[in-house]
């Protein structure tokens, strides 16, 4: 979904990146105010939607640059119709610090609101001439005042994925660990979330939509406390498999479909004729080589050349991270000698999370 988005530039080394259905938006928000009230109203209407992204973009960025002091880097900021994402590449090590980042974004929105009161009160005492359009009771910044204050409430509700949730979790992490807190703060986010629908029900039908949002970010980030814990301290050969086909390079790709369809592997590290492993090879790769050059096709021709690898004594989270963050469900694992040893891939990952889990649940706790 991210991938539908328009680079607008860099700032601070941060790609500032727009999602096309911000474009639709803009669109629509023109077209209604043109109908209500002509190409005046449009112009406004368009200009406020601006305002309000760009307190928003502003927000992020007080995430981003926070973040950087503590050495996380944040490739880039996505515009969405429902706000901004920064995409940090990991989340703060020390809960002090994921505090001070969650709190950056709020922070910000606080000084835009300060800032503007400070711009009308002076207006308003006479420095310059009083600008109603601007300043008055439902004027265009004291609107865009109001809006940064309401940022700030929504923000700091104690809900993954909103500041909030984060800051909640960080409180939680100093006394009782960062999987613990996660979980607990998820939990209030999900309990959020029935409140959020309880009320939409009844109410404004947009907060059906914002529990639905709340919900599944709280979700999300069990889940990702959970893989967390479950990698930390795991080396990647106690996760990987061991026993696994391997496909030639120049072998026709009808090899390709016999070894999927005798096995339950789904992906192929291929290798040269020195043994070396130099693609990999999915399903979805075979089909479309299927399609696009036919069954006598060489493995070569249809491979995935560029891939993450993985080093078997290398932490089984970073190596999972940089999978997941390559879009992979499966790496090849390598020795020092650059062997191939092993196959890490995201089910067996996924195995080793609900063995995990069950056995936590099985084994008594000592009193």
């Amino acid at each position: 979904m991210l991938n539908w988005a328009i680079t607008l530039g860099h700032v601070a080394g941060i790609a500032v990146r727009l999602h096309v259905t911000f474009l639709i938006l803009l669109a629509w928000i023109a077209i209604a105010h043109f109908l209500r009230g002509g190409a005046i109203q449009a112009v406004q209407g368009v200009a406020f939607i601006l305002a309000i992204f760009g307190s928003v973009l502003l927000h992020e960025f007080g995430h981003a640059l926070a973040a950087r002091r503590y050495g996380v880097r944040t490739p880039d900021i996505t515009l969405l119709p429902i706000g901004g994402v920064a995409r940090l590449e990991r989340i703060p090590e020390k809960p002090q610090h994921e505090l001070v980042v969650a709190l950056a974004g709020p922070a910000v929105n606080v000084g835009i609101a300060a800032i503007l009161f400070l711009l009308g009160t002076l207006l308003g005492a006479g420095i310059g001439a009083p600008m109603p359009a601007l300043f008055g009771a439902g004027g265009f910044l004291s609107q865009v005042l109001w809006v940064n204050l309401w940022l700030v409430l929504f923000n700091l509700i104690p809900a993954f994925p909103m500041d909030g949730g984060r800051v909640l979790r960080a409180l939680l992490a100093i006394r009782t660990g960062f999987a613990r807190a996660t979980r607990v703060a998820a939990s209030v986010g999900q309990a959020f979330a029935f409140i959020f629908a309880l009320l939409g029900f009844f109410g404004n039908p947009l907060l059906l939509f914002i529990a639905l949002f709340v919900y599944l970010g709280a979700s999300g980030e069990a889940s990702s406390a959970q893989m967390k814990d479950v990698t930390a301290g795991v080396p990647v050969r106690r996760a990987m498999e061991t026993r696994f086909d391997t496909l030639e390079t120049e072998a026709q790709l009808s090899r390709a479909v016999t070894a999927l369809l005798e096995g339950s592997q789904r992906e192929f590290p291929v290798i040269d004729e020195r043994g070396q492993v130099v693609g990999m090879l999915t399903r979805d790769d075979m089909v479309r080589g299927l399609n696009e050059r036919g069954k006598e096709a060489s493995i070569r021709t249809v491979m995935q050349s560029r891939f993450p690898a993985a080093y078997e004594g290398e932490g089984l989270q970073s190596a999972f991270e940089r999978m997941m963050g390559a879009g992979h469900s499966a790496i090849p694992v390598i020795n020092h000698q650059g062997d191939l040893v092993g196959l890490l891939t995201r089910d067996n990952v996924a195995e080793m999370m609900m063995l995990k889990a069950a056995w936590q649940e099985t084994t008594p706790t000592r009193e």
